[in-house]
C-alpha cells in the first residue's frame, strides 16, 4: 500500500514538532519521524486529504515558521531494509526477535524468526515492543486470541508459542497477510488464521484475547467491535498511541464495557490492558 509523507521544517522545533503530531494524528497520520529540522508524517494514501492537511490551524502561529511539502512514498522492499539495517530485538532476555539470517539465540524462552516483506510489526517499534512486553506476562495458554492488524503477525506468534488454543490475525493490508501467514509457517504456527479485512471478517466470533496496536483514530472507530469479539471476562490489550491520549481512550473503552487495568509506557507511546465486564441493566 501507498503511503503519502509530509515533511514539515519547524522552527524552533518545540513545541511546535508535538503540536503538530497530536495535530495530524486526528487527521489518521499512523508514524512520526522526528528530524533535525522539524517532522516527517505518514499516512496511507486513500486517508490522505490535502484540504484538511492545509487546515491544520497550526500553520498560521506566531510562535513557529512552518514550511511544508508532500509525496507518494511507494511500498517499500522491507527484507532489503533489514538485512541492511536489522539488528535483533531482546524483551527482557525472556522473547527475541530476529531475522533468519540472524544466529539463533541460546537460553531464551520465545524465539520469533520474522521476515516482514512489506508489513509493520519487526518489533523495532515502540508499540510492537510494548505489546511484546504485556504479553510476556499474559497467560493465554488453552485461549482464543485475535490480532486487529497483525502486520508481520508477530503478536499471534508469540501467543502461539505460549500455548494459545487457537489465533487470528486480521489485516487490511493484503502484504501483510501474506507475510504473516508466511512467519506463521516460519515459527512453526501453521494453524494461526490470517483473514484480509477489518472486524467485519469475523463478525459474531468471541475471543479470550483481543491485541490490536494500531493509530488511535482506528482505536476509538473499533472500541465497539473489539467489545463484541471478547467474551466476557476477556482481555483487551490496545497499543499504537501517545500517553496523553490514554483518558480519552480509556473514556471509550468504558462507554463498552471495557475496564481499565493499567499501562506500559516507552517514548511517550503507550500500551494498555482493559477487561471485559457486564454492561448495567
Amino acid at each position: 500500500m501507498k503511503y503519502v509523507r509530509c515533511i514539515l521544517e519547524l522552527e524552533p522545533l518545540q513545541p511546535a514538532t508535538d503540536i503538530f503530531i497530536a495535530a495530524l494524528s486526528e487527521l489518521g497520520f499512523e508514524s512520526f519521524e522526528e528530524t533535525e529540522k522539524g517532522l516527517k508524517a505518514y499516512i496511507q494514501e486513500p486517508q490522505w486529504d490535502e484540504v484538511a492537511f492545509l487546515g491544520v490551524p497550526f500553520f498560521h502561529n506566531a510562535a513557529w515558521k512552518v514550511h511544508s511539502r508532500w509525496e507518494i512514498v511507494e511500498p517499500k522492499n522491507w527484507n532489503a531494509i533489514w538485512e541492511r539495517d536489522y539488528k535483533p530485538i531482546d524483551v527482557r532476555g525472556q522473547c527475541v526477535v530476529r531475522a533468519p539470517f540472524h544466529p539463533q539465540p541460546q537460553g531464551v524462552a520465545f524465539d520469533i524468526v520474522i521476515s516482514p516483506k512489506m508489513s509493520f510489526g519487526t518489533g523495532h517499534h515502540q508499540t510492537t515492543r510494548l505489546m511484546l512486553d504485556y504479553l510476556l506476562d499474559l497467560e493465554v495458554a488453552g485461549n482464543s486470541v485475535l490480532d486487529v492488524g497483525t502486520g508481520t503477525g508477530v503478536l499471534a506468534i508469540l501467543c502461539g508459542l505460549k500455548g494459545a488454543q487457537h489465533s487470528t490475525g486480521i489485516d487490511i493490508d493484503p502484504w501483510s497477510v501474506e507475510n504473516a501467514v508466511e512467519n506463521a509457517e516460519r515459527n512453526g504456527q501453521n494453524e494461526i488464521e490470517v483473514l484480509e479485512g477489518s472486524m467485519d471478517r469475523v463478525a459474531g466470533r468471541q475471543f479470550d484475547v483481543v491485541l490490536a496496536n494500531i493509530n488511535r483514530n482506528a482505536l476509538t472507530a473499533l472500541m465497539a467491535a473489539f467489545s463484541e469479539a471478547l467474551r466476557e471476562g476477556g482481555r483487551l490489550l490496545i497499543s499504537g498511541f501517545y500517553h496523553e491520549d490514554l483518558p480519552y481512550l480509556k473514556q471509550k473503552a468504558a462507554e463498552h464495557g471495557l475496564v481499565y487495568g493499567s499501562f506500559r509506557e516507552l517514548d511517550l507511546w503507550t500500551a494498555a490492558y482493559f477487561e471485559k465486564c457486564q454492561l448495567p441493566s
